[in-house]
């Protein structure tokens, strides 16, 4: 098997002719002669690869972002929020270009600014920009990003969350015609982890670990199963879980209200926001419904105690895990001014080999229904949140804050969220399919990472695709769905 690139079959050439012997070869090609290969004993014939292909690319797929983005209007809208302090003279990037380049780049697996370098002359990332796809001056350098990233002050980062909310938002106005049942909204923590200097970072005892704490909010419509991301905020790593939430809700339940008037809210949090101040203001809010998770201290566990011995009864009689739910009216000493309802869930856990563990859950809540349901039907549905999380970190790459400022990090995690974005408006448009609950890096892996020939004329740009391709189908119905024409 030979692997070989033009410029360095030129350069060997040029060595062979002059009467030299060739030791290396130039490393920055890539370039391998290897007529050994244990592929030979199987071939009639010596295989050649070159990479001399100007008009090839491997994110054929990324047409569909560009489709998705448009009918979002989203990179227009977060680029408005950006003031330009550049000289016009000197400007060959513009902001919605430079946007645009790192959010696609994000989506499709690029997460790193210095990857620029080896994507600026890629034909599907410069279309995907809006320029020429082969005649066009190549993209933005891994420098030139990072200026670009850290250039925004916290003014217009306010604006940028208010902008892809306000998106999210109006994309399902849209799409349930103004009409929704309660609508989930789900705060949750995570952890950053840091390796460097930058700022706001700090040793977190929980997490023992430096790091950041952003948090993320996810939205529900109508009991569906996809929970769509409506913003993300980049937290120091030595704030309290409950930092910023009220903030957070104040305006999302604002928005939400006026996209959709009337409606409902639910709204369930994890421990850590447990706050008397976030509580206050769950309560104080019209048509707001809430299940917070309760730490657990000596005082609820003697609420609980009576069920706590009914549950290890009924659990060694079964030789299985057991619980009982019940519920009671509780007020703390000097933090709550009133009483409220807290339900619980009294369990003894068994597992082979282990001896039985107490394992009491507590809720705080101002919905009527019975404590089982709650805790059930309602509250535990929040679980689904964490595989949102996982996307976001494992598919999406959201902890590449390796910015020293901090709000360049945050802008970081700005254009994590949207690229996010536009993976769950592919997968929103792949309902009712096998490729519905995709993870996105499957849906990247099947939709976006294809091999792709473009061809450039006066009146158009024709993509070759592979026509042995296994989601063929999918593809075309993504494609009609986000207003491509048969022809």
């Amino acid at each position: 098997m030979i692997v070989e690139t033009r410029k360095a079959s030129l350069w060997y050439k040029s060595v062979i002719d002059a009467g030299l012997k060739p030791k290396t070869r130039p490393s920055l090609d890539r370039t391998y002669h290897n007529r050994l290969s244990p592929f030979s004993r199987y071939l009639d014939r010596p295989v050649v690869a070159k990479f001399d292909h100007r008009q090839g690319s491997s994110d054929g797929g990324g047409v569909l972002l560009k489709a998705a983005n448009q009918r979002l209007g989203l990179t227009s809208a977060l680029a408005a929020c950006l003031q330009e302090e550049r000289q016009p003279g000197k400007i060959l990037h513009e902001i919605e270009e430079l946007l645009t380049q790192r959010v696609m780049g994000i989506a499709l697996g690029y997460e790193d600014a210095n990857d620029a370098a080896r994507l600026a002359s890629d034909p599907m990332h410069k279309l995907l920009v809006g320029r020429e796809p082969i005649d066009g001056e190549d993209l933005a350098s891994q420098s030139t990003l990072s200026r670009f990233e850290n250039a925004p002050d916290r003014k217009e980062l306010f604006r940028l969350g208010e902008a892809l909310a306000d998106c999210v938002i109006e994309r399902h106005r849209k799409r349930l015609h103004g009409r929704a049942r309660p609508i989930t909204i789900d705060l949750d923590p995570t952890d950053d982890p840091t390796h460097g200097q930058q700022q706001f970072t700090f040793f977190n005892r929980h997490y023992d670990c430096y790091c950041y704490l952003p948090v993320v909010c996810l939205l529900t419509f109508n009991e569906e199963a996809e929970q769509y991301l409506v913003a993300a905020v980049l937290r120091p790593g030595n704030v309290s879980g409950s930092c910023g939430a009220i903030g957070i809700l104040r305006r999302l339940l604002g928005r939400l209200d006026r996209a959709f008037p009337g409606v409902g809210f639910r709204v369930r949090l994890d421990g850590g926001f447990a706050a008397p101040e976030v509580l206050e203001f769950l309560d104080d809010q019209p048509r707001v419904e809430y299940v917070v998770n309760l730490a657990s201290n000596a005082v609820l566990d003697r609420f609980v105690e009576p069920a706590m011995r009914t549950a290890r009864r009924l659990s060694k009689k079964s030789g299985e895990t057991e619980h009982v739910y019940g519920q009671f009216r509780y007020k703390t000493k000097k933090t709550w001014k009133y009483e409220r309802r807290i339900l619980y869930k009294a369990e003894v856990v068994r597992h082979p080999n282990r001896d039985p563990k107490d394992n009491p859950r507590f809720v705080v809540t101002n919905m009527k229904q019975s404590p089982k349901w709650l805790y059930e039907e309602v509250y535990c549905q929040r679980g689904d949140l964490e595989n949102r999380i996982k996307e976001l970190h494992y598919g999406m790459e959201i902890g590449r804050t390796s910015c020293t400022s901090f709000w360049a990090n945050q802008f970081r995690v700005m254009m994590t969220a949207a690229a996010y974005v536009l993976m769950q408006e592919l997968r929103l448009r792949l309902a009712r399919t096998d490729c519905a609950r995709a993870q996105v890096a499957t849906l990247r892996e099947r939709f976006l990472k294809l091999g792709v020939q473009v061809v450039a004329s006066v009146r158009r740009i024709v993509l070759h695709l592979p026509q042995a391709f296994p989601y063929g189908e999918h593809f075309y119905r993504l494609a009609l769905s986000l207003g491509a024409q048969t022809g």
